[in-house]
């Protein structure tokens, strides 16, 4: 991603009003970053290593093609333009899908739903729910119930629907009112009897296997047929349901099932189970049922109860709404419309319960928050906004058709959000300390520094310009060559927003690693601009913070890991977390972090309503950063968001 700083920016303040300093700012050129070496570089420099390139690709590939005929040198490419203008979130409303579902019925007020199952924690593919659903009813000038669809006490959590929640609000949707399938069990007991009057429901004792053969059995392989205990009296059925209410029978020996259409090629009509016996108490219920509604019972007429318009759910459920319909239109007056969409799944990850489980229970990641998970927890304490998210789906748009979208696509749309609405910071990850011989009169010198080049709305900061700086030991080489452009013995190089160039003049090495530990270096005073300008970070005693930070990269090393031969335990990357102990920070940060949230949006809209996570910004030529949960008062535990620049080899 190109970058663009401009030196000029930078005032001084001079605390020794003796020492003299030319400030080298006023004429100092705008720096572009090199992609490929990660350098800032003038504009004529850029230009002139892009020319340099072409030229270079272009003579090997008439080497390759010597009996063709010549071809011209190639024009440097043209750089990625970031888009500036956030992206219209509502969009996905006002054309395709959602604005013709919408046109089938027209009605106001529109009332939805997000009734997910508090039995996990939500990953990236319910954030397209929630937008959808929230959403459409936002954009309608309607309401939206968060309904947890809460019929199965064996695998739910209070963890769960605190997480949902507070997740639902994080993405900066407020839900008309918070309600529980449980709310209706006692409405849905009468219903169940009375769909039993009807002699719409039988109580049945087959076991799986029996169902399964009922059902066509494997593969549809021989002809289907309807359960014997269909044929029960009304009154028989009646006595049976109630005797399960009563405590007559243990799990999997009785449940009742709908009548429906057996011989119909919808599956959803083959007799679904309505109520199951679960021995199990209820986080809100406690011990009055030892019977449970089903899904395909509780759904659609809890939709019925809180007046749904429009039921959106995804095409996994396309098939369910004949059984939807017809439960509906057998029990209750007021008649929801069911529509389906496509899911969103992201490669190269896991989002099934029982995998993500599988990780957490072997400690192969931190929990369900690890920022290498696609949970939306996880994603949240990597640092990545939820407006960014919402950008996202909405860049998707909302079909029928399922989508699994690359990582790459993800993190770029993060990385434009990123781009036009954090501030930058100078941080070193793997610091090597650089001694200006000659620095002592501007030691103190302070420095005014913008936050953003592009947006002075962000305001400045200062930091202390100090005789010792740390620069990353990735900008200086023992031993330089042409191709090599930042700091080396004999060499200059600019310091982004300092007064002067550096030269290096000699280097100390530990000999047992044989790592560098010490640059000297003297100003270069003669005015000429450097090729190339490097970031770096004042001593701690002019204010920075050493801290530690935790690069991330894909948790699998396959797109697929889901189809990696043994498992997707196999298919874990080693360098998925590479983590930098003694990295330092610029004294900006507290500035940063006492501001934060960056940017004020969606769910993160007041002043330190935003966890750790909503403390971001952009580390030069390093990436995005967020401050991670494990942060302390005396430590700083940083989280990269997303590269500076996608990762070709992600492609």
């Amino acid at each position: 991603m190109a970058d663009t700083i401009a030196d000029s920016t930078a005032k001084l303040e001079i605390n020794d009003t003796s020492a003299t300093v030319t400030p080298a700012a006023e004429n100092a050129p705008k720096l572009q970053l090199d992609e490929e070496t990660g350098e800032w570089v003038s504009k004529g420099e850029l230009k002139k290593r892009l020319a340099k390139r072409a030229k270079k690709a272009s003579k090997a590939n008439n080497n390759s093609n010597a009996n063709e005929t010549k071809k011209p040198a190639a024009a440097p490419p043209k750089k990625e333009k970031v888009e500036d203008a956030p992206i219209d979130t509502d969009a996905m409303f006002k054309v395709g899908f959602l604005n013709d579902v919408y046109k089938e019925r027209p009605v106001k007020p529109v009332v939805t739903r997000f009734p997910p199952e508090p039995n996990g924690h939500l990953h990236i593919g319910h954030a397209k729910a929630i937008a959808v659903n929230f959403g459409f009813a936002r954009y309608h000038g309607g309401k939206c119930y968060l309904r947890f669809d809460d019929t199965n006490p064996e695998a739910e959590e209070e963890i769960y629907f605190t997480s949902i929640e507070e997740t639902v609000r994080w993405l900066g949707f407020e839900p008309y009112k918070i309600t529980y399938s449980s709310d209706h069990f006692d409405t849905l007991y009468m219903l169940a009897e009375k769909l039993i009057g009807l002699g719409k429901a039988y109580v049945c004792h087959c076991d799986d296997q029996q169902v399964k053969l009922q059902r066509g059995g494997e593969k549809g392989a021989s002809p289907r047929y309807r359960c014997e205990h269909a044929d029960q009296s009304v009154e028989e059925n009646l006595k049976k349901f109630r005797g399960m209410r009563d405590g007559e029978y243990k799990p999997r020996e009785a449940f009742l099932r709908m009548k429906q259409d057996i011989d119909d090629p919808n599956p959803q009509n083959w007799d679904l189970a309505a109520y199951r016996v679960l021995n199990k108490p209820h986080h809100r219920t406690g011990d009055k049922w030892i019977i449970y509604p089903t899904y395909d019972f509780t759904h659609c007429l809890c939709d019925s109860f809180e007046n749904i318009t429009h039921s959106l759910c995804t095409v996994e459920f396309f098939l369910s709404r004949t059984s939807y319909e017809w439960l509906n239109q057998q029990l209750v007056e007021y008649q929801p419309m069911q529509r389906e969409y496509g899911r969103l799944s992201i490669e190269g990850s896991v989002l099934s319960k029982r995998r993500l489980k599988e990780l957490v229970d072997k400690k192969i990641v931190r929990g369900w928050d690890d920022p290498r998970l696609h949970t939306l927890i996880g994603i949240r304490r990597r640092g990545v906004p939820p407006g960014s998210i919402l950008e996202f789906v909405n860049e998707l748009g909302v079909t029928t058709t399922n989508s699994i979208i690359q990582i790459s696509r993800f993190e770029q749309t993060i990385r434009r959000y990123l781009e036009r609405t954090v501030p930058r910071l100078m941080l070193v990850l793997d610091p090597v300390p650089v001694v200006i011989e000659d620095g002592d009169e501007v030691d103190g010198t302070v420095l005014t520094i913008p936050f953003s080049p592009k947006n002075p709305a962000m305001g400045d900061h200062k930091i202390k310009f100090s005789k010792t700086v740390y620069i990353d030991r990735s900008d200086f080489r023992e031993v330089d060559s042409k191709d090599y452009f930042r700091l080396a013995p004999g060499k200059t190089v600019g310091l982004l927003q300092a007064p002067f160039p550096i030269t290096a003049t000699s280097f100390t090495k530990d000999e047992a690693t044989g790592l560098v530990t010490e640059v000297k270096a003297v100003f270069d005073r003669s005015g000429k601009k450097p090729k190339t300008f490097i970031q770096w970070v004042p001593a701690e005693s002019a204010g920075s913070k050493k801290c530690e930070v935790r690069i991330y990269n894909s948790l699998f090393k396959s797109n697929n890991p889901t189809g990696a031969e043994g498992g997707f335990l196999n298919d874990l990357n080693p360098e998925s977390e590479v983590v930098y102990p003694n990295a330092v920070i610029e004294s900006g940060f507290d500035e940063v972090r006492k501001r934060a949230p960056w940017p004020e949006a969606a769910g993160e809209d007041k002043l330190g309503k935003g966890g750790p996570e909503s403390v971001r910004f952009q580390g030069m030529r390093v990436g995005y950063f967020a401050m991670d949960s494990d942060s302390a008062d005396d430590k700083i535990v940083l989280n990269r968001i997303v590269s500076l620049k996608e990762d070709k080899e992600k492609n």
